[in-house]
């Protein structure tokens, strides 16, 4: 799932880091698609700073909510669905149209979350502004990331573009979508194109995410028991 869909599901939560937290997966594969972080592996020692342990808290509920998502019915149905709508217009591209297909139903997802006014996305740009940053470093650090630097160009960058708001708006979506696609491989497309994508994935979506809470209750669901 992408970021507004993460946030859903700390979009009560009580301190920033446990927001952050929830984000930080993703956050660090955009800012470094070679970052891995194995922060479980510390637990011993992040356990003594509540901070730290809120953003690792964050940092699990992010890769239990990508578990049952990635592996759900709803995933695989609708990303062959999707793959299979929009392969005409990828045609000329590199793209790989099942990555697409993937990246199309989170951001989707995202759309629909704010569309329905589920999330407020000004509470998550909250949470990134207000988070201890000196937790963040350190928790970082003894996670062993080896540019923390890297890291925090990109969150500031993150934080202020706000570029998240764009995502209400379906042909920003697909722009965005082609450009996720621009880090893996090299390519030109034309706004026809463009413009031809995004009537597909409107149309998709119109007839078959009218249901798109249940996979968010399917995941909530599951996911009463884990902490």
């Amino acid at each position: 799932m992408n970021f507004l869909s993460h946030f859903y599901f700390e979009r009560f939560a009580t301190t920033p880091e446990r927001v952050v937290g929830s984000l930080l997966p993703d956050l660090l594969k955009n800012a470094d698609k070679n970052f891995v972080l194995r922060p479980n592996n510390f637990e011993d020692k992040l356990s003594v700073n509540p901070l730290h342990l809120d953003l690792l808290k964050g940092w699990n509920g992010h890769v239990e909510v990508d578990r049952l998502f990635h592996n759900s019915d709803y995933f695989f149905h609708h990303t062959h669905e999707i793959k299979e709508s929009i392969r005409q217009e990828l045609i000329g591209l590199p793209i790989r149209p099942s990555f697409f297909a993937h990246i199309a139903l989170e951001l989707l997802l995202d759309h629909l979350l704010i569309v329905d006014k589920a999330i407020s996305i000004a509470k998550l740009y909250t949470a990134l502004e207000k988070v201890n940053r000196s937790a963040l470093r350190s928790f970082l650090m003894i996670s062993e990331l080896k540019d923390i630097t890297k890291f925090e160009t990109f969150f500031d960058k993150f934080q202020s573009s706000q570029y998240l708001y764009e995502y209400a708006d379906m042909q920003q979506l697909t722009r965005a979508l082609f450009q996720i696609c621009k880090r893996l491989w090299s390519f030109e497309v034309g706004e026809e194109q463009v413009l031809s994508v995004n009537s597909k994935l409107t149309a998709y979506m119109d007839a078959n995410l009218i249901d798109f809470h249940k996979i968010y209750q399917y995941i909530h669901y599951e996911m009463i028991d884990f902490e």
